[in-house]
């Protein structure tokens, strides 16, 4: 019923995946969303962000961040990280990141997205045809309206559980 807005894969942390072995399965592109991802709402770069993306330069991976944010908020962010950027993204729609790719000169075989909602970011991603996954959002607490979107998660989030829970069985 909600598989369109299931993940690929889900994990507690963006900094928590095993980039090397998807690196090794092909994969050369990421795109991350920020906010809540790779640090708090409306809060500056951190170190471990930071870390992050230069092990992933080192890998040989290209990044690129999408975010709905506008260009202020955005570009200190990647500029900080040394990752390519598109804001303004209109997640869901698919059309930010083929933006993304074409930035990083990769597809949509090649390319993971990133990020910690699933009505904009995993929705989008799997419309968009790639490797979505899933993260918990980095803050406990949120705008309004993001709280507000959590509630539907949990419903979906459920539906995703207990189908994973199957497909391990």
């Amino acid at each position: 019923m909600f598989q369109n807005l299931y993940p690929s894969e889900d994990y507690d942390s963006a900094y928590q995946i095993d980039y090397e072995g998807f690196y090794d399965k092909g994969y050369r592109g990421i795109l991350f969303d920020v906010d809540n991802t790779l640090v708090e709402h409306d809060q500056p770069v951190t170190l471990p962000a930071i870390e992050l993306f230069e092990n992933l330069k080192e890998m040989g991976f290209k990044t690129c961040i999408i975010s709905n944010n506008k260009d202020y908020r955005v570009k200190p962010l990647a500029d900080a990280l040394e990752s390519e950027y598109v804001y303004k993204a209109g997640k869901p729609s698919k059309a930010g990141y083929e933006k993304g790719m074409e930035i990083m000169g990769t597809n949509r075989e090649n390319t993971l997205f990133i990020g910690d909602q699933i009505f904009t970011d995993i929705w989008g991603a799997n419309k968009a045809g790639i490797h979505s996954i899933l993260v918990k959002p980095i803050a406990k607490h949120e705008e309004i309206q993001i709280v507000l979107k959590r509630k539907l998660e949990k419903i979906v989030l459920g539906e995703y559980n207990k189908t994973k829970r199957k497909a391990q069985a």
